[in-house]
């Protein structure tokens, strides 16, 4: 497939990880993307999926870190998700429909498509891409997954896409961008590196031939200094913003 060229928005502006959330104001939620729209930032956000195939902001596979709930995201339907708060809150897990319906184009969408190795990422790449489709505000998916790309090159191809990589986090996907032809599968027009292993000889390989450098998660100024020398737009939270 013929390289083509990301758009311009990817690298004129800072994200904000899973929203701008601190706290009082929990990650991936209604107050933390009004508060980056606020701010003047792009968001990034995580998907999961609902027992009947709803693409829901959310980052973990398990409900027990962010709520007061336990068990497995997908085992509950969408509207049984939709009534749990989150954190102490007044705050509810929300669709993805109600997030592109809230931000209305106003500041670009980074879209991460939460996988596993054993999962069935097809589905969940339908059901987004539909979500997706009518949306006319700047946005890009992504995954550290390089399937989530092939499905989209394929499938949806006019959507600007990303890999998500690292060499540092052990989470299944460690070192997975480097597995023979996992870039070629996955299509990125845009590569999301994890902060600590920048700079590096393929990353600023992949900069020096003019595709973008986006980066995560930048979360001190130590670190953001990195970024801004090593990288072409900042996902960042925390003492990690400007």
């Amino acid at each position: 497939m013929a390289r083509r060229r990301a758009p311009d928005w990817l690298t004129q502006w800072e994200f904000a990880h899973r929203g701008l959330h601190h706290t009082g104001v929990p990650e991936n939620s209604r107050d933390a993307a009004e508060g980056a729209i606020a701010a003047g930032m792009g968001i990034e956000c995580d998907i999961q999926m609902s027992r009947d195939g709803v693409p829901l902001v959310f980052h973990d596979w398990e409900l027990d870190r962010l709520t007061g709930e336990r068990g497995k995201v997908v085992a509950r339907s969408a509207e049984e998700l939709q009534h749990i708060t989150l954190l102490d809150t007044d705050q509810t897990i929300w669709p993805l429909a109600e997030l592109l319906e809230l931000v209305a184009g106003t500041v670009p969408i980074l879209v991460e498509v939460k996988s596993r190795p054993d999962f069935a990422l097809a589905e969940a790449c339908i059901a987004i891409a539909r979500q997706l489709a009518d949306y006319t505000g700047p946005f890009a998916v992504m995954s550290f997954d390089p399937r989530m790309g092939e499905w989209f090159a394929k499938h949806a191809p006019q959507i600007t896409r990303g890999l998500v990589i690292t060499d540092t986090l052990d989470h299944g996907y460690r070192h997975a961008w480097r597995a023979p032809h996992a870039l070629e599968r996955a299509a990125p027009d845009f590569l999301a590196s994890d902060v600590r292993d920048i700079p590096g000889a393929l990353t600023s390989l992949w900069r020096e031939t003019g595709r973008p450098l986006l980066t995560w998660t930048v979360r001190t100024p130590e670190l953001r200094a990195l970024a801004l020398a090593h990288a072409d737009a900042l996902i960042a939270e925390g003492a990690g913003l400007a």
